[in-house]
């Protein structure tokens, strides 16, 4: 009973090559790229573009789909007249030069300026002394992520007494720190929002608008987040125009100057569409981005090398280990290439089964028209695992005529209506979206307002549910949402 149950837990384990080949699927087009890019240059026996003879043709021929994925060309290539039954290849061992444990890698794309180096080569076109730049070089290396100094004062006087032997009172901290604060983006290292929001309007022209904005942030902070308009008009004798001018200027501003700049490096951000879905004489036509699809080929002379190794008459151990070298080279790039194919096959005939299961939404651009979708319901279609259509679909975006997104949007719980039909939460959220746009902005929806609403068009949804929905949408609720 024990060996029958450790016979099943090895035959769930995956080899080398299906964890590489899940790797690969995992990967989008860039990253993809970048991959090929670095099997090529460590892997002379794969070359790209089509084979330039016959004699690669020939070769390639020997690569049917049926072959055993660890061999290569087995009937002409006799690999015992330089191996014993009892070695080994080590390559046979490895996972084609990486381990399944290894962590997913991101594209590697060129550095940026950090941003602290950004504001540093700023603070050298200010004149400070060696004192007041020590204390400027530490409040911009506690500027985090998103622009702003979290830590107090106090704290920063404490730490830059005990490591860096400067002994300064507060004052002369928060000196240095509004000449920080005039560094670009403008409102950073400021100290809260309204302290941002504020440094960001004092560079604007002095107009009523913006005079008005800094003091309702200066004197009515707490009121301004909560929208008592009222309370803000009777406060800076103002009437509802003025106070609509002043907020509108301060909805123009950045809360968060750090932003363009992530892990404290700038975002480089491009996405570059897997796929495209067309429609062409009333019908969907799918293609696969070509990057996805290079041409590669075994290299010719690597198979001429091993077969002047296999007629040589001596086998010395020299000619054994290149032989053992040859062999591992062109093995991986047999498995590289099937891998590549299958990876091609497998992209398009999930996306095409996504496609075809939304037919109808693609065909209009209609969101209320997406069918509830799990990937089960994918998986079961095309035969593959969950976790492959999962790889995909969390990875890939495609171009449609809508709009460039992630396929993953595209699946959905669904839930019933009041006729019992199966409705995509998608749906809900779409009408949900469409009925807060339309709302009178000066007295917006409650969730239970609008959890009556979608029951009396015929979706019943508790009010918890309408709340979950809103927010995954990204609004506000309806204090928030209030306007002049």
């Amino acid at each position: 009973m024990l060996k029958q149950h450790l016979q099943f837990k090895l035959s769930q384990k995956l080899s080398p090559q299906q964890i590489q080949l899940m790797k690969l699927i995992q990967l989008p087009t860039q990253a993809f790229e970048q991959r090929l890019k670095q099997e090529l240059e460590e892997n002379p026996a794969l070359e790209s573009g089509k084979a330039e003879s016959e004699t690669d043709d020939a070769f390639d021929e020997s690569y049917d789909d049926s072959a055993d994925s660890e061999t290569i060309s087995a009937e002409e290539i006799n690999i015992d007249d330089y191996l014993s039954d009892d070695e080994i290849p080590d390559y046979r061992t490895q996972t084609s030069n990486y381990s399944p444990d290894d962590d997913e890698k991101s594209i590697p794309y060129a550095a940026g300026t950090s941003f602290n180096q950004y504001l540093l080569n700023q603070l050298n076109t200010i004149y400070l002394d060696d004192e007041e730049w020590a204390i400027a070089e530490f409040l911009v290396g506690s500027v985090d992520e998103s622009g702003y100094i979290r830590r107090p004062l106090t704290d920063i006087m404490d730490d830059l007494a005990f490591t860096q032997n400067i002994y300064v009172e507060e004052d002369k901290i928060e000196s240095v720190l509004k000449t920080v604060q005039e560094l670009d983006p403008p409102g950073v290292a400021a100290r809260s929002l309204g302290e941002c929001l504020i440094i960001q309007l004092k560079r604007k022209e002095k107009t009523p608008e913006v005079e008005l904005a800094i003091s309702i942030l200066e004197k009515s902070f707490d009121q301004f987040t909560k929208k008592h308009y009222s309370k803000l008009t009777q406060k800076h004798h103002v009437n509802e125009e003025q106070l609509k001018d002043a907020i509108s200027e301060i909805e123009k501003l950045n809360p968060k100057p750090g932003g363009s700049y992530a892990g404290n490096t700038r975002i480089i951000e491009h996405i570059v569409p897997d796929f495209s879905i067309k429609i062409v004489e009333g019908e969907l036509e799918l293609t696969l981005n070509g990057r996805n699809a290079p041409e590669l080929h075994v290299s010719r002379d690597y198979n001429n090398m091993l077969e002047g190794y296999k007629n040589s008459k001596e086998k010395s151990k020299s000619q054994k280990d290149t032989v053992l070298f040859i062999k591992q080279k062109l093995d991986a790039a047999k498995w590289f290439i099937d891998a590549i194919k299958q990876r091609q096959q497998t992209l398009f005939i999930t996306m095409s089964t996504i496609m075809n299961y939304q037919k109808e939404y693609f065909l209009s651009g209609d969101e209320r028209k997406l069918r509830p979708m799990i990937l089960k319901d994918i998986a079961d279609q095309i035969h593959m695992d969950v976790s492959t259509v999962s790889r995909v679909a969390n990875s890939k975006y495609v171009d449609t005529p809508y709009g460039t997104k992630l396929i993953k949007e595209y699946f959905s719980e669904s839930m019933k209506n009041e006729q019992g039909e199966d409705v995509s939460t998608k749906e809900i959220k779409k009408i949900l979206e469409t009925v807060i746009g339309e709302e009178e902005k000066k007295k917006p929806l409650t969730d239970d307002k609008l959890a009556k609403i979608l029951k009396e068009r015929g979706y019943p949804i508790a009010r918890r549910t309408v709340a979950k929905y809103r927010e995954q949408l990204g609004i506000s609720v309806a204090r928030l949402r209030k306007q002049i």
